[in-house]
């Protein structure tokens, strides 16, 4: 069972129709079972399918960016690997404690380059384009801006370097973050007493909808991916009743625009607006 496992995510990286057909089942899924249980009546502009082609345009972008970098990501793991140069080889961890190691430091990356993109301004006016959307679903999870994209994935490559997390931890990774996305901003409802407890190990949905609340101190909580230790660790945990989150944002970013496509990919570089 082991090493099925292994050898299954361990080239999982060289079968990228696979890798597809993980993201886009999973979308597809959630996209389902929002029609059965939505946890809001969504007010699309132009109907949830163009409201999803959007999202999905910028989605493209950074499933060809993580591409281009999972060629560097490979020779990076095989590197460490070779030369014994990271934690897990450092504390000579078997099998299970790599994953272990490895799924969480690049959880942590996740986490880490979310907080530092709402920090810092510059930052901020990119990764503003994932929160400017008004309608949260589970096409939103990949709703990044390519410099979004680009960023994520120097932090996802700095943590490889330091964790030493060889293949297969890398991409038992990247399968739960890809499930924990489109569960996450799924527009789905779950009993509120199963959701809190699930908060206290992963993301949930109410957790994750916390983030999108248009309003501080809200939209800077909750910057976890896919374990919610991150967010309790360091005091950036928060919680609002569901019946009060309302979408977008309370900047001065034109919301009526949040499914302008060219306007979402040039707005970080139009003149600058307080945060």
């Amino acid at each position: 069972m082991q090493q099925h496992i292994i050898s299954f995510f361990g080239d999982l990286e060289k079968r990228p129709i696979e890798r597809l057909a993980i993201l886009v089942g999973g979308m597809i899924f959630f996209w389902i079972l929002e029609g059965f249980i939505p946890l809001f009546p969504m007010k699309y502009k132009r109907g949830k399918l163009k409201h999803a082609v959007v999202n999905f345009g910028l989605t493209l972008f950074h499933l060809l960016i993580h591409t281009l970098l999972a060629i560097f990501i490979v020779k990076l793991s095989d590197w460490g690997r070779s030369e014994g140069f990271g934690l897990v080889y450092w504390l000579n961890s078997g099998i299970w404690l790599t994953v272990i190691i490895s799924v969480l430091a690049l959880d942590f990356s996740s986490w880490l380059v979310h907080l530092i993109m709402h920090k810092i301004p510059v930052l901020w006016r990119v990764h503003l384009i994932h929160h400017s959307d008004t309608n949260v679903d589970v096409t939103t999870g990949l709703r990044h801006h390519p410099m979004d994209s680009l960023l994520r994935g120097i932090f996802f490559i700095i943590f490889i370097f330091i964790s030493g997390a060889p293949m297969y931890g890398v991409m038992i990774y990247q399968t739960l973050v890809v499930v924990s996305t489109a569960f996450t901003h799924a527009n789905i409802r779950l009993p509120e007493t199963l959701d809190r407890i699930l908060s206290y190990g992963i993301i949930s949905p109410n957790m994750h909808k916390v983030h999108h609340h248009y309003k501080l101190p809200y939209t800077d909580s909750n910057y976890g991916a896919t374990f919610s230790i991150w967010d309790r660790m360091f005091g950036t945990y928060s919680i609002i009743d569901k019946d009060k989150l309302k979408y977008g944002l309370d900047a001065k970013f034109p919301n009526e625009k949040d499914e302008d496509f060219i306007f979402l990919l040039m707005h970080p570089f139009y003149k600058r607006e307080k945060k």
